[in-house]
């Protein structure tokens, strides 16, 4: 298993006066790897790790529209597959499978719509910050919003380090 240096794909998604969403786009690496079970999810923990993001889990996506306003965070697919829904309600239907990792910018909300039995990714923050938990519907916008503003862009992306990804994405 290795890190491609490949372009991530991006997406940005528009604040929609409840959901802050994010300036930064949201960015998705497919077919960063292969296998699935527990050596890839180790795999993806020692990646993120020596990249800076830690305090990793292993687990799925909640079945209902959050974001986190303190923090960004990495979700790396090591089981199954899933159809998300991105940027809350209104936002882009996507479907992700083993081997695709996805960067979610604070702020971007983001749920599970279905998934697949044994879907399961390992997420991680950059710093091993902790996150919040923000149910979209009870949200206070304004002040996710000033807390989503004092979060920091990582110097590492969580797959490509300092030579690519959001390192030259989220100027």
């Amino acid at each position: 298993m290795s890190s491609e240096d490949t372009s991530p794909e991006t997406y940005l998604f528009e604040d929609d006066g409840n959901i802050p969403n994010s300036d930064y786009p949201l960015l998705v690496y497919r077919n960063v790897f292969s296998g699935t079970g527990g050596e890839s999810a180790a795999w993806l923990e020692h990646l993120f790790s020596e990249n800076g993001w830690d305090n990793c889990w292993r687990w799925t996506i909640y079945p209902f529209h959050h974001y986190h306003s303190n923090t960004h965070e990495v979700l790396g697919i090591f089981q199954g597959s899933a159809d998300l829904c991105i940027g809350g309600p209104t936002g882009k239907k996507m479907t992700v499978k083993s081997g695709d990792i996805l960067v979610i910018p604070a702020g971007l909300a983001h749920r599970c719509i279905s998934s697949s039995d044994g879907f399961t990714v390992v997420g991680a923050y950059p710093g091993g910050k902790s996150p919040d938990l923000i149910r979209a519907e009870e949200s206070d916008h304004d002040t996710a919003v000033k807390r989503i503003r004092q979060v920091a862009v990582p110097d590492r992306d969580p797959v490509l380090g300092i030579t690519g990804g959001l390192v030259k994405l989220w100027k």
